[in-house]
């Protein structure tokens, strides 16, 4: 069944039409602090392109710096449907329990209109064969559950994620049926062979390592490689229309501004303070 949906999304690449802007992108940055660095371009999406986002709620803030992930608190992936037309795909949108391709603007507005939303544009465009993968993986995956009892796990210690562990835990399952964010963006890079199956970590990778390229745990640190997506760039549905929320819990979030520079990046101070 899988290698048809490929096929036909293979057909359907060769009519991938060209994007139209979705918005604006300030200019990037690895740091997650509110500063709007001007000047705003149109952004024109492509496939591959991966999404993150705060969450204003404070158990969401909570729920992550318990499990030491803090913020990003969300995630998602761009790929093309059928028709060419790029959407966004989600697990888990809006604290719902279910994995969703959606209407890109209109779903990356829905987050901007409450906190703060980043988009990592690919450097490379991915070739007609990976993005074939990408939409068949997604299509795979519409509206396949999500995975709760795995992202709360990640508070106790049967976690995924720890020094040991991720070395010999958390590897690609394409063939899930669940996923939580984060993880559902890598399973779809491990499909589109963007990153590394052999060393990929989907169920042990949060936002935040999405976000900066880099990671407080050492195995994902060592392998996670983005260098072919851009640095993080506030999104925004229209320039000086932003609404920042108040920042009531900030240290949930980890969003002060990156003062530690590590391998040429800017990591704030949690990535240095905090090992996993």
């Amino acid at each position: 069944m899988y290698s048809l949906i490929l096929i036909f999304c293979a057909e359907a690449a060769l009519h991938l039409e060209g994007p139209e802007a979705v918005g604006y992108l300030y200019q990037p940055a690895f740091s997650m602090d509110y500063l709007l660095r001007e000047p705003a371009e149109k952004y024109y999406p492509q496939p591959g392109d991966i999404f993150v986002c705060t969450d204003k709620g404070f158990l969401a803030k909570l729920g992550h710096w318990a499990a030491r992930a803090w913020g990003p608190h969300h995630s998602g992936i761009v790929v093309a449907d059928n028709n060419g037309r790029l959407v966004l795909l989600e697990g888990g949108p809006h604290n719902t329990l279910h994995t969703r391709m959606s209407d890109l603007f209109f779903e990356l507005a829905s987050y901007a209109e409450h906190d703060r939303v980043w988009i990592r544009r690919r450097k490379v465009a991915l070739t007609q064969e990976q993005s074939a993968c990408l939409t068949a993986f997604a299509y795979s995956k519409d509206g396949a559950g999500f995975a709760l009892i795995r992202m709360l796990g990640q508070l106790t210690p049967f976690r995924s994620r720890g020094p040991w562990r991720t070395v010999y835990r958390g590897g690609p399952h394409v063939d899930r049926s669940r996923f939580y964010c984060s993880e559902l963006v890598t399973e779809a890079c491990v499909a589109a062979g963007l990153v590394d199956a052999a060393t990929a970590r989907p169920s042990a990778s949060f936002p935040r390592d999405l976000f900066f390229g880099r990671s407080h745990n050492r195995f994902i640190d060592e392998h996670l490689d983005l260098s072919e997506w851009q640095p993080p760039a506030r999104w925004t549905s229209c320039p000086g229309q932003e609404i920042d929320s108040i920042r009531r819990f900030p240290r949930l979030d980890g969003d002060t501004p990156p003062k530690v520079p590590l391998s040429g990046n800017l990591i704030d101070t949690h990535l240095s303070s905090n090992p996993d």
